[in-house]
């Protein structure tokens, strides 16, 4: 199949990128880079030892969208364009309103206008907002708490109203818990513009050298330790859950929503010393106040995407902080 991907360039999209040709498939990368760079996709093309069409441009210009299912005929959809940060959500609510929202309606309307009614979503484990209870099943109530979290929101509800008008679209939206780790090569990974929002990068670069030390936003949670939970997941087991529905979507009626997450918790200072163990560097921190917003503990229940998948995350936390490292110790400057 030829598979157009949104996004392609980004840090989940890469790795998508490399499952998918490894499988088989046709890529068609479009993305704007406007927090990505084609040079990761470059390395893409080191890692499969093929070459990958890339089409930079914007998923709110219908033109360009149009043009790209007129060029290559595309079988599905993985939707990863999107803004992501949710301090700047907060600052720009209608820029991610216009981008995510409006670009991902633009995106189906031309998908449906080529006949292309197979789409896997990039969606969050933001949209259960705090939950009641642990491990999180995907029927928990949905209630976002920043502007990025309701874009998820809208865009699920969106879709889901967009596969009841018309039930030949299939759908699969994926829940992501919390990525890190790298591609074992070393060739591709993370690689955030400025100051980390994330713990793990961070977490690299204090190791590396290109920053002091880590700040720990809150030590008196609820939790074993009093720092936060959450289920990491290694970002090519996550790449792995989207060749998994891609798969189920194209012989399965309707709309899967499924969490990709480990179901195991780990807090900030487990992370710390294991990445400690792992990579023998000392990562000096300090504890500081909570960040608004967050929240103490934050994992998932696997089962449905073992259930409707046949997908489990098979790595560990030394194998996701030895692959980050790896990652980090080979492009120090990112790209």
């Amino acid at each position: 199949m030829t598979i157009l991907v949104t996004g392609g360039a980004g840090y989940i999209g890469t790795h998508t990128l490399v499952e998918l040709m490894q499988a088989g498939h046709q890529v068609v990368v479009f993305d704007n880079f406007c927090n990505s760079t084609p040079a990761a996709v470059l390395r893409v093309e080191q890692i499969c030892a093929r070459k990958v069409k890339i089409i930079q441009g914007d998923i709110c210009d219908r033109q360009a969208l149009t043009q790209v299912f007129t060029s290559h005929q595309i079988d599905a959809v993985i939707h990863f364009a999107g803004l992501k940060a949710v301090g700047e959500s907060v600052a720009k609510p209608l820029l991610y309103y216009r981008n995510n929202v409006s670009g991902t309606a633009t995106l189906c309307e031309v998908m449906a206008e080529a006949g292309v009614t197979r789409l896997v979503f990039s969606s969050s484990a933001t949209v259960y907002g705090d939950p009641q209870h642990l491990p999180i099943v995907e029927d928990f109530a949905t209630c976002a708490t920043n502007p990025y979290g309701r874009t998820k929101l809208f865009i699920e509800e969106m879709l889901r109203d967009l596969q009841r008008s018309d039930t030949s679209w299939r759908i699969a939206l994926l829940r992501y818990f919390n990525p890190i780790g790298a591609h074992p090569s070393g060739l591709i990974g993370e690689n955030p513009a400025g100051i980390p929002n994330n713990l793990f990068p961070f977490i690299t670069q204090v190791a590396i050298g290109k920053r002091e030390s880590l700040s720990v936003f809150g030590g008196d949670y609820q939790t074993p330790d009093g720092t936060g939970v959450r289920d990491y997941i290694h970002v090519v087991d996550l790449a792995l859950g989207h060749l998994c529905a891609l798969e189920r979507i194209m012989d399965k009626e309707g709309v899967l929503t499924v969490n990709l997450g480990t179901g195991q918790g780990y807090s900030v200072l487990e992370m710390i010393n294991t990445f400690e163990q792992v990579s023998g560097r000392t990562i000096p921190y300090q504890i500081v106040d909570r960040r608004p917003g967050d929240i103490a503990s934050c994992y998932a229940d696997p089962s449905l995407a073992r259930h409707e998948l046949g997908w489990v995350a098979e790595c560990g936390l030394k194998e996701m902080c030895r692959d980050g490292w790896n990652w980090q110790q080979q492009n120090p400057t990112g790209y």
